[in-house]
């Protein structure tokens, strides 16, 4: 593949990209999902027997590493100790709540409905189903203030970390262990799993640590902000060179930099968020080009029963971590079909995608046909939000 055919690759997807967000944004839905299906037809489209848009492995990988970090960073430095409020508190229990419901339940029904898949597949998939992505949804609303809303907001903000660092650890772990399982192999990979976790942790605080040490200089529009991004990436490397966890590398250094007092700190988180929003069109297309859905009904079928099962695992853990709040049936309800998933998940699905895992393709089928369903419901239910729930001027 030559530059020219490489470059003109990328112009017609980011060409796409944009066109379809403008196109959303006349018809005032997501426009993930115009994303994703432009995406799964450029995918189709074959020229002389040969698929018209394909890349190189490694740029997918790199991309999907960069936009991995760049997500991560963001999420975490937007994650403020000294901000916690009782919204806060019925967020993180929510998150909580949710998530051990799907290890526990979600796991073992995709464990039984899809046998392909392993038990760590079904865990992977399970965690990563606890993230949700309201921010598109509550400005798709409009200026409108509802507690329930920021509620979606706040757990969206405290359930991203944790939905992209648990699967690469989980990953990291199921590397150090034996295909087939080993009570004592189990055992002696506990320490080198920890080690991995305090690797991780160490490199991000150090880099935390020289982060603050520069951002102390004065500030420059040029450089402070590239020297964010630089520092970030740096974290995931050293993480990954000293074999620890890079993302949670990145995700300390994220909550470093979001927690410790730095001048024009505003100024450059919107730089991160500027970059992390860019690959956004990329990533979402490129997720509907590498991941293809398999045409099987039976495969469809199942897939759906799985998400219905999932809304009510979900609509259960809303009535226990919430219970305090009196929230009506209708807003639980809301909240219930408003599952909707965005960036951190598709850029967990493309990273898991790119590294060429064994197995992982069941796991990565139902994660695409989850993010169109909660796509698809919540748009529809966002068109009768004023049924579900009582919304009034910010």
């Amino acid at each position: 593949m030559t530059a020219v055919v490489f470059l003109t690759h990328l112009a017609i997807i980011l060409l796409v990209g944009i066109l379809c967000t403008i196109f959303s944004e006349k018809l005032k839905i997501s426009n993930i999902l115009l994303l994703i299906i432009a995406g799964m037809f450029i995918g189709t489209i074959r020229y002389r027997g040969e698929l018209l848009v394909q890349f190189p492995q490694v740029f997918l990988t790199s991309i999907g590493i960069l936009a991995l970090v760049l997500i991560v960073f963001d999420s975490s430095s937007r994650f403020k100790l000294r901000e916690f409020t009782s919204l806060s508190i019925n967020a993180l229990e929510l998150t909580g709540y949710f998530l051990l419901l799907n290890v526990v339940f979600l796991s073992i029904l995709v464990y039984k409905m899809f046998p392909t898949t392993s038990v760590f597949m079904a865990l992977l998939f399970a965690t990563l189903m606890s993230g949700t992505a309201p921010d598109a949804i509550v400005m798709m609303i409009g200026n409108t203030k509802n507690k329930v809303l920021e509620l979606m907001e706040v757990e969206s903000l405290v359930n991203t970390p944790v939905i992209v660092v648990f699967p690469f650890i989980m990953l990291d772990f199921l590397k150090s262990v034996e295909v087939e399982f080993i009570f004592s192999k189990f055992l002696e990979q506990i320490g080198p799993f920890l080690q991995q976790i305090v690797t991780g942790i160490g490199a991000g605080i150090l880099i935390g640590i020289v982060v603050y040490k520069f951002m102390k200089r004065p500030y420059s529009e040029t450089l402070s902000p590239l020297a964010m991004i630089t520092f970030a990436l740096f974290a995931y490397i050293l993480a990954e060179n000293l074999g620890g966890n890079g993302v949670l590398a990145v995700t300390t250094t994220g909550l470093f930099f979001g927690n410790v007092y730095l001048s024009h700190k505003l100024q450059l988180k919107v730089v991160a968020a500027f970059f992390a929003n860019s690959l956004e069109i990329l990533v979402f297309v490129l997720v509907g080009i590498t991941i293809k859905i398999p045409l099987n009904y039976n495969f469809i079928f199942k897939s759906i029963i799985l998400f219905v099962l999932y809304l009510i695992l979900r609509y259960i853990a809303i009535n226990i971590s919430l219970r305090d709040l009196k929230l009506r049936l209708k807003e639980k309800l809301f909240m219930t079909f408003n599952v909707q998933k965005g960036i951190a998940v598709a850029v967990v699905a493309f990273t898991l995608k790119t590294l060429n895992i064994g197995g992982i393709d069941v796991i990565l089928h139902l994660t695409l046909l989850f993010m169109l369903y909660s796509i698809i419901l919540s748009t529809f239910v966002i068109r009768f939000s004023d049924y579900f729930i009582k919304k009034s001027s910010k």
